[in-house]
């Protein structure tokens, strides 16, 4: 038995071929950044937002991929792409603009778009635009949607400026237009415990994600949360993360993608990330972990179709 369903398994099933993300940065900012929501942000996220590997986005969507693609391809030996809109909140721009910056991706060799963003900033008419283009197009299209947490005190904590409502929502729409959706979990923000984790890897299976993407919590420099840390008002332990991804994937519906287990971020623009460990091995710890338990995605997996009546269904 497979101990987790990996991202690259997952997509060699659905294209036949390897295939690998290209980074996309485009010219947008955050509804929780520009005042719409708030101007202070989520207080770990950096002045790049999340875009470290990103190439600027001064350079046109078009060259972005080229450059990206020219790499990847002779480096990891892809065959096919998916043109990763990663950085910021990708929806939050107005909807002409946002059906230029998607059609401008579909060059030779694009088989999918994926678009990062916030359950706050899902809407049909996007929805409906990105239902169109995938069947003209023939591409896949998956949004990745930013909740880090199913502890609606934890969101508020870290400043998200939205609760699990909109991301019920986000998901329920999302699924309703045919369209792949991804979330990105943070397994060990200070303020949550292993109930926590329990419930947010529920919550991301009922709403029948099809990939998950795990963070560790990194440290970006000048951020509230920089300051939280150097004030020692937390701790962040190697062990704990361990047993958090462990039980997160053991409650996680098998038949989601992982696409990954840890974060990555570069040491210039962080004060803490990994415990000063290449995150491959940690991923092998994790995995090793899991091996000595007895450990697997899905082992707790029980929880769906009325458990309390399971047993009377089949008498």
């Amino acid at each position: 038995m497979r101990l987790y369903y990996k991202y690259s398994e997952y997509l060699k099933e659905k294209y036949g071929v390897k295939v690998y993300k290209l980074p996309v940065n485009l010219q947008v900012t955050c509804p929780n950044k520009d005042g719409k929501l708030s101007r202070e942000s989520c207080i770990y996220c950096s002045a790049c937002g999340a875009g470290f590997e990103s190439l600027p986005s001064s350079i046109c969507i078009r060259e972005q991929l080229k450059r990206n693609k020219t790499y990847i391809k002779k480096k990891y030996k892809a065959e096919r792409f998916i043109a990763y809109f990663q950085n910021y909140t990708n929806t939050y721009m107005p909807l002409s603009q946002f059906k230029l910056a998607m059609e401008e991706a579909l060059i030779d060799d694009i088989v999918e778009i994926a678009i990062s963003t916030r359950p706050d900033c899902i809407h049909d008419d996007y929805l409906t635009f990105l239902q169109k283009l995938a069947h003209k197009h023939h591409v896949h299209v998956t949004i990745e949607l930013g909740l880090q947490t199913a502890n609606y005190h934890t969101l508020y904590k870290i400043n998200r400026g939205h609760g699990l409502a909109e991301y019920i929502d986000a998901c329920q729409r999302i699924k309703k237009y045919g369209l792949s959706l991804c979330t990105h979990v943070i397994l060990n923000l200070p303020w949550d415990n292993k109930r926590d984790v329990v419930e947010t890897s529920k919550l991301v299976s009922v709403l029948n994600n099809d990939q998950i993407k795990i963070h560790s919590l990194y440290i970006a420099k000048n951020t509230p949360l920089a300051k939280m840390y150097l004030d020692k008002e937390f701790e962040l332990s190697k062990d704990d993360y361990i047993s958090s991804v462990i039980v997160f994937l053991e409650y996680l519906n098998p038949h989601i993608a992982v696409q990954r287990l840890l974060s990555r971020a570069p040491e210039e623009e962080t004060i803490f990330c990994n415990w000063n460990t290449s995150w491959w091995k940690l991923r092998d710890e994790i995995e090793a972990r899991m091996i000595e338990g007895q450990s697997y995605q899905g082992k707790r997996y029980d929880y769906q179709n009325g458990k309390a009546v399971h047993d009377l269904a089949n008498q």
